[in-house]
């Protein structure tokens, strides 16, 4: 009976332990995230649509609350998601417009009723496997998340969405660990971000969206992030159709970018995600997750960005991002970690008294 009781007790301890790093894990994230100069040397890791797309898209559901705990459970700072909304109001995560591709419904997402799309089962598309659940609403993926991992919305609707959007955030007490985001590449866009910036309210941090195809010039990543606050800009550093693998990060990676992220203390975000029918590597200048994963050269895309500057990646492969980025000196470990593995060895020792 003592030993059941040890063993009982140290069950408890691991489970207060892992909640207490949870909210403590949360609150490092934000001291990273705004305080970008105190970590370059730390890559941070998006999982893009909730890191449902790993290993040739065979392990999870894109957008799934089962992908999300994987994110959550490898460590990963933050998930991308895609917001739509059903026939009646409600905020579903989901990316295509039509259910074809990736549940086992069909037609289009927003002529159906939220109760109709519970009844969508959620599709493994590598593998065309039924996944053990349904198209998660906002909240769902929300709850999930809540002081373990920020959340990055990409808004699938008109901007004015993103108040309801992030009401459902506010109402679970974590809009602050929500990043908004809209592409910017003129003063007007700039304007008409600040605007929906005041419009959403306290709470969401904003990240600017900036492509190489529409600014190649510092001082307007120095203006945007001034008039908006950025902590992170999500810079697209395209490769051409046809085009070999790029020797540089492009004009927005280069010396001058960099001195104007550091006088302003924010992130650069690049991503190396996939886009379907296009050629890997086509937003990462040739140096995507397919070269790092497919081709077995990760340090040619994670080092290679981190490199340039990088200290947000977003991709299909966070725990090969990962893996890879940690072994080699790119990531830093949280307090928490090291803290939850001393308290986890504790209570193991704890469980065999």
């Amino acid at each position: 009976m003592i030993w059941l009781n040890a063993v009982l007790a140290g069950l408890v301890a691991a489970s207060v332990c892992a909640a207490a790093a949870d909210e403590a894990r949360v609150d490092e994230i934000r001291e990273r995230l705004v305080h970008a100069n105190a970590w370059r040397d730390h890559v941070m890791i998006v999982a893009h649509r909730a890191g449902g797309l790993q290993r040739g898209k065979t392990r999870f559901a894109e957008n799934s609350l089962a992908a999300t705990r994987n994110a959550i459970a490898l460590g990963a700072e933050m998930i991308e998601i895609d917001v739509q909304k059903s026939k009646d109001g409600a905020y579903v995560v989901f990316h295509d417009s039509w259910l074809n591709r990736t549940s086992t419904c069909k037609g289009r997402l927003a002529e159906k009723t939220l109760a109709e799309l519970k009844t969508c089962r959620l599709i493994v598309e590598g593998t065309g496997a039924i996944a053990d659940e349904f198209v998660p609403t906002l909240r769902d993926v929300l709850t999930v998340t809540r002081n373990r991992i920020f959340v990055n919305i990409d808004n699938k609707l008109d901007p004015v969405d993103l108040r309801g959007i992030v009401a459902v955030g506010r109402d679970l007490g974590m809009a602050d660990q929500l990043v908004i985001k809209q592409n910017l590449w003129s003063s007007q866009k700039v304007a008409e971000a600040v605007a929906m910036i005041d419009t959403v309210g306290p709470g969401p941090m904003f990240m600017p969206i900036i492509a190489d195809d529409a600014v190649r010039d510092a001082r307007f990543l120095e203006a945007v992030t001034r008039a908006v606050s950025a902590d992170a800009v999500e810079l697209i550093a395209w490769r051409s159709d046809g085009g070999s693998m790029a020797d540089t990060g492009g004009p927005l990676f280069g010396a001058r970018v960099r001195a104007v992220a550091a006088r302003g203390d924010w992130h650069l975000w690049v991503d190396t995600y996939a886009i379907v029918n296009k050629a890997g590597g086509t937003l990462a200048r040739g140096r995507g997750d397919e070269l790092a994963v497919i081709a077995g050269l990760p340090q040619e895309t994670y080092g290679f960005w981190a490199e340039q500057g990088a200290t947000m990646i977003q991709t299909d492969e966070p725990e090969a991002a990962m893996a890879w980025l940690s072994a080699n000196g790119y990531r830093v470990p949280y307090a928490s970690e090291i803290r939850a593995g001393e308290l986890s060895h504790a209570a193991e020792v704890a469980a065999g008294q």
